[in-house]
C-alpha cells in the first residue's frame, strides 16, 4: 500500500513547523550576533552624545545669568532654532535636551532603519530568508526577531541614558523623560521600517522609503519651531521627531506625549505584521519597475553601471548635504554671540584671535563634521560592490571580457567621486549660507570650498580602509569598515571630551587634515594622507584580484 505524503496548507511554506513565530528567539540571537560590532557602536554614539552635551554645559555655563544670555541668544537666531528646536528653559537639562534631543532621536531612528531593514527586506532579498525558511521556522519568526533586536536597540540606549544622566548633575525625571524621548523615537521609526520591508522590493528601496519620511520629519519639526506662532507652529506636532521636542524634558515634562510615538509604533507593527502574512515571499507591496529590453550604449562597461547604481544615492546624500550645510553656515553669524554668554569660551577664543576666531573655529568643525560624513558615503559606495557580490549580480558581469580589479575599481571610482562632490557641496552651501547672512558671499564660498576639499585626502583614508578589507576579508569588510568610520567619529568628535592622549587621536587621519578656514595647511600632512589612501586602495585591489568571487 502506498503512503501519500500529507498535503501542506495553503500558505504554508516548507519546513515550518508550530505557529507563525516559530524560531524567532534563534533568529533574535543570530541578528545580535551578526550586529554585535555595529548595535553597540551606534548606542555608543548616542549616549556619549548626549553625555558629552550635558558635561560640555555644566562645565562652561556654570552661572545662571549665562545660561540665561545662551538662551537670548539662542532664541533669536533662526537658524539655530531650524537645527536644534526651541529651547524651553534655562537650566543645563533643557540645553542639553535643546542641543542633542532631536539629534539624538535621529540617530536612534537611524540606528532602529538599519537594523530592522538589515534583518527583514535585506536578507529576503539575498535568498537568505529563502534557506532560512527551509528549516522549523514560522512565516513570521524574521520579521518578529528583528522587532525584538530594535526594541532591545531601543530599550538599551533608554536605559544607558537614564543611568548615566542622573550622576552628571542632571534632574531624574528629566533625564528619564529625554531618555524616553529618545528611545520611543526609534520604537517609532522602527515600526515604520516594518512596514516599508512590506511595501517595497528591494532593502534599498527600504531604507530610502524610511529615510525620506525621517527627512520630511526633521523638515516639519524645523519649519514648525523657526516659523513660530505667525507660522504653521503645528507641524511640529505632525511626526515622531517633533514629538520628541514637544515632551519638553526638564522644563515641565508633558508625560501624555510618550503616548504619540508608542501609538504609531504599535500601529505600524500591527500593519506590518498584516502585510507579511499577504504578500508572497521576495515581493513588495510596490513592484519593481520594469527595466529596458536592451541596455543602452551607456552601459557598456562596469564603471558606467556602478554610476548606474549608485547615482540615486548620491544624488540624495547631495541634497540633504547642501540644504544641511546652507543651514548651519547661516547660523555661524550668530555663533559669536552665544559663545560670548560663556566666560570660559570667550577669555579663550579672544586668546587665540577674537570673534573671527570663534566663528572660524565653527565653521572648521563644520568641514570637519562634512568630512567624517562623506567618509561614511564613500564606504557605502565601496560596500555596494560587496553587496553586488554576495547578491550573485557581480558573476555576470566578471563572466563577460571584465577583470576584478577594473570590476572593483569602477565601484572605487564611483566612491572617490561622490566623496568629492560631498566635501564641495557642503564647502559651497556653507560658504553661500554664511556669506548671504553676514556678507561677502564669493569670498566666504571661495574659502569655504577649500577647507571642504582640505577633508578629501582624510575621508579617502577611511575608504582605503574599506577596499582593503574588501579585498583582504570580504567576509568582515561591512564590520572593518564601518568600524574605520565609527572609530574616526569617536577621536575626532568625542576624543577631546573624553581627554585620550594625542597618540590615540592621531590614530584619525582627520586629525592630520588641515582646520580650514583659520587653521595652518602642511602640505607634508596631505601628502601623507593621499600615499596612505593610494596604497591601501591598490593593496586591497590586488588582494581582490587574487582570491575567490563570492
Amino acid at each position: 500500500m502506498t503512503t501519500l505524503p500529507a498535503v501542506r496548507p495553503a500558505g504554508e511554506r516548507a519546513g515550518s513547523a508550530g505557529g507563525p513565530l516559530t524560531g524567532t528567539g534563534v533568529l533574535a540571537k543570530l541578528a545580535l550576533r551578526r550586529d554585535r560590532i555595529m548595535l553597540p557602536l551606534w548606542v555608543y554614539v548616542v549616549v556619549i552624545g548626549v553625555a558629552s552635551n550635558a558635561f560640555t554645559f555644566a562645565r562652561l555655563y556654570k552661572t545662571e545669568s549665562s545660561r540665561q544670555s545662551l538662551v537670548a541668544s539662542g532664541l533669536d537666531n533662526p537658524a539655530l532654532i531650524f537645527l536644534y528646536g526651541r529651547l524651553n528653559g534655562d537650566s543645563v537639562g533643557a540645553l542639553t535636551a535643546w542641543r542633542y534631543g532631536v539629534w539624538g532621536a535621529l540617530f536612534a531612528a537611524l540606528m532602529s532603519v538599519f537594523l530592522v531593514v538589515r534583518h527583514t527586506r535585506a536578507d529576503e532579498e539575498a535568498g537568505r530568508l529563502e534557506l532560512i525558511g527551509s528549516a522549523r521556522v514560522g512565516r513570521q519568526a524574521p520579521l518578529a526577531s528583528a522587532l525584538a533586536v530594535a526594541v532591545l536597540a531601543n530599550a538599551l540606549l533608554t536605559v544607558l541614558l537614564c543611568v548615566i544622566l542622573p550622576p552628571l548633575g542632571l534632574p531624574a525625571a528629566g533625564s528619564v523623560a529625554l531618555a524616553l524621548a529618545i528611545g520611543t523615537c526609534g520604537l517609532a521609526f522602527t515600526g515604520v521600517s516594518l512596514v516599508a520591508a512590506q511595501l517595497t522590493a528591494g532593502a534599498r528601496a527600504a531604507r530610502g522609503l524610511v529615510i525620506c519620511v525621517l527627512g520630511v520629519s526633521f523638515l516639519a519639526r524645523a519649519v514648525g519651531d523657526a516659523t513660530g506662532a505667525s507660522g504653521p507652529s503645528w507641524l511640529t506636532w505632525t511626526l515622531p521627531l517633533g514629538w520628541t521636542e514637544m515632551l519638553r524634558p526638564y522644563s515641565g515634562e508633558r508625560w501624555w506625549v510618550l503616548a504619540l510615538p508608542l501609538a504609531l509604533f504599535a500601529a505600524c507593527v500591527w500593519l506590518a505584521f498584516w502585510l507579511a502574512a499577504r504578500r508572497d515571499h521576495g515581493a513588495g507591496l510596490f513592484p519593481d519597475r520594469p527595466g529596458r529590453p536592451a541596455a543602452s550604449a551607456a552601459l557598456s562597461g562596469p564603471a558606467p553601471l556602478a554610476w548606474r547604481l549608485q547615482w540615486p544615492a548620491l544624488a540624495g546624500w547631495a541634497a540633504g548635504y547642501a540644504v544641511m550645510f546652507a543651514v548651519c553656515g547661516a547660523a555661524a553669524k550668530g555663533i559669536g554671540q552665544l559663545v560670548g554668554t560663556s566666560s570660559a569660551l570667550n577669555k579663550e577664543f579672544t586668546r587665540i584671535g577674537g570673534q573671527s576666531a570663534i566663528v572660524n573655529a565653527y565653521l572648521a568643525a563644520l568641514m570637519l563634521l562634512a568630512g567624517l560624513v562623506a567618509a561614511a558615503y564613500g564606504v557605502s559606495a565601496v560596500l555596494r560592490s560587496h553587496a553586488e557580490e554576495t547578491a550573485g549580480r557581480a558573476d555576470p558581469v566578471l563572466a563577460a571580457a571584465v577583470g576584478r580589479v577594473r570590476w572593483g575599481l569602477s565601484h572605487l571610482l564611483v566612491a572617490c567621486a561622490g566623496t568629492a562632490l560631498l566635501v564641495a557641496v557642503a564647502g559651497v552651501a556653507t560658504g553661500l549660507g554664511y556669506g548671504l547672512s553676514a556678507g561677502g558671499a564669493a569670498h566666504q564660498t571661495a574659502r569655504m570650498l577649500a577647507a571642504g576639499i582640505a577633508q578629501f585626502p582624510a575621508a579617502m583614508v577611511i575608504i582605503g580602509v574599506a577596499v582593503l578589507a574588501l579585498g583582504a576579508a570580504p567576509d568582515a569588510c561591512v564590520a572593518i569598515a564601518w568600524s574605520a568610520v565609527g572609530l574616526a567619529v569617536l577621536l575626532d568628535i568625542f576624543g577631546q571630551a573624553l581627554q585620550l592622549s594625542h597618540w590615540v587621536l592621531d590614530v584619525s587621519p582627520f586629525t592630520h587634515a588641515p582646520r580650514l578656514p583659520g587653521g595652518a595647511v602642511s602640505s607634508e600632512s596631505i601628502i601623507l594622507l593621499i600615499v596612505i589612501a593610494i596604497s591601501l586602495c591598490v593593496t586591497g585591489l590586488a588582494a581582490l584580484r587574487r582570491r575567490d568571487i563570492g
